[in-house]
C-alpha cells in the first residue's frame, strides 16, 4: 500500500477527521479537526468524501517521503511547502511521485494547516474514527519513522485550485446564547461584545484564552454553577473572569459559567487566529445561527464546482520541455 514515510515532525502533529460523535456520556468528547472546513476543502481538492483523514499539522509540519504515485493538497493555515525543494502553493491539488519528498515547515498565516491525500490516509479506527484524539488517549501523535498509509485514490493528476474562506487573521465571531448567558449582566453582556479581544499564546485542542484590557467578567452566583456537558464552541468564563473558547478535544463536562457558543460555522476563523490577532464576540438569534449553519453546510456541498484549473508559470514547470510546446509549428522562413 502507497504510504508517506515520516522522516521529521514538529509536536503534536496527527491525523484527524471529523472525530467522533455520540460518546459524552462516556466521557469522550469530538474531538477531529480543529478547522473542520480545511478537511471539505481538501476533499474538494481532491475528489474525496470529506470523512477522509488528514494530517493535522498546528503551526509545524513535518517531512515526508513517498512510497508511491498520490495526489495532495495543502488546506488551512498557510505553510512554508517545498516538493523536492520546488515550492508547494495552498489549496491546489498536486500530484506526488514515488520517492518525492514533502518538506512542510512552520505557518506564515492561520495556526492549523492540513495536509490532504488522495484517498485519505487509511490508519485504524478506533471508536468509530480515524482521528487522534490527544487529551483522550485515543490514538497518537506521528513520530518520526511512521509509515501512514494512504486509501486508494481512483482519480487522476488533473492540478485544480480553489480560493478558500479567509479566516486566518481573526475577525468577527458569532454566538448565540447559553444556558448560563443570563447570569451575566446586562452592561457586562454589553461590554463582552464590544471588546476587541486578542488571541493569547496559551491555546491547545482543549481551549484557547481570551485576551484582552478591562475589568474582569463574573456572573452572578458563579460558585455554585453545577459541572455539565459542554461542548465545542462554549465560552467559558474561569474564576479570574477570562473567556476561553472551548476546542475539539474540550473536557465533557465544566462548572465554569458559560456567557455564550460560538456556532460552528465560526470556530475555524477561532481555530486559525494566529497569536494577538483581533477577534470579537456578538450574539445573534438561534434562528440565525441555525439559518447560517444550513446555509454553510450547502456551501460546503458545493464546494467542487467552485474548483478551477491551475494556470502555472512556465517558471514553475521543472520538466516544461516535455510538454511539445512547439510541437507542430510550422517553419519560420517565409516561403517564396
Amino acid at each position: 500500500m502507497t504510504a508517506l514515510l515520516v522522516r521529521s515532525t514538529g509536536a503534536d502533529v496527527s491525523i484527524q477527521d471529523f472525530g467522533r460523535v455520540g460518546l459524552l456520556g462516556q466521557g469522550v468528547s469530538r474531538g477531529g479537526a480543529a478547522d473542520m472546513r480545511a478537511l471539505h476543502e481538501g476533499a474538494a481538492l481532491l475528489g474525496h468524501t470529506p470523512e477522509c483523514a488528514a494530517l493535522e499539522m498546528p503551526g509545524f509540519g513535518a517531512t515526508f517521503e513517498a512510497t508511491g504515485p498520490m495526489r495532495i493538497a495543502l488546506t488551512g493555515a498557510q505553510m512554508r511547502a517545498t516538493q523536492n525543494c520546488r515550492p508547494i502553493p495552498p489549496n491546489v491539488s498536486i500530484p506526488v511521485e514515488t520517492g518525492d519528498i514533502l518538506n512542510i515547515q512552520g505557518a506564515t498565516a492561520g495556526t492549523y494547516g492540513y495536509l490532504n491525500v488522495g484517498g485519505g490516509f487509511d490508519v485504524p479506527e478506533i471508536l468509530g474514527a480515524r482521528g487522534a484524539h490527544l487529551r483522550a488517549g485515543l490514538g497518537v501523535a506521528i513520530q518520526t519513522g511512521d509509515r501512514l498509509p494512504i486509501g486508494d485514490d481512483p482519480h487522476d493528476d488533473t492540478m485544480q485550485t480553489l480560493t478558500p474562506e479567509p479566516r486566518l487573521a481573526g475577525g468577527a465571531l458569532r454566538a448565540v446564547h447559553s444556558i448560563q448567558t443570563n447570569r451575566f449582566s446586562p452592561s457586562d453582556l454589553s461590554r463582552f461584545q464590544a471588546t476587541a479581544f486578542r488571541r493569547d499564546p496559551r491555546a491547545n485542542r482543549m481551549g484557547l484564552r481570551l485576551d484582552y484590557d478591562g475589568a474582569p467578567f463574573t456572573a452572578a452566583d458563579q460558585l455554585n454553577v453545577l459541572s455539565e456537558i459542554i461542548v465545542p464552541g462554549d465560552i467559558q468564563m474561569t474564576g479570574d473572569g477570562t473567556p476561553y473558547i472551548l476546542m475539539p478535544e474540550c473536557q465533557t463536562t465544566g462548572g465554569y459559567p458559560r456567557i455564550g457558543t460560538i456556532i460552528p460555522s465560526d470556530l475555524p476563523r477561532a481555530a486559525q487566529a494566529p497569536v494577538g490577532a483581533p477577534l470579537t464576540i456578538q450574539f445573534i438569534a438561534l434562528t440565525e445561527a441555525t439559518e447560517i449553519e444550513r446555509r454553510t453546510a450547502r456551501e460546503l456541498a458545493h464546494l467542487a464546482g467552485t474548483l478551477r484549473p491551475l494556470v502555472r508559470d512556465p517558471h514553475d514547470i521543472p520538466d516544461l520541455l516535455s510538454y511539445q510546446l512547439i510541437d507542430g509549428v510550422i517553419s519560420g522562413k517565409r516561403s517564396k
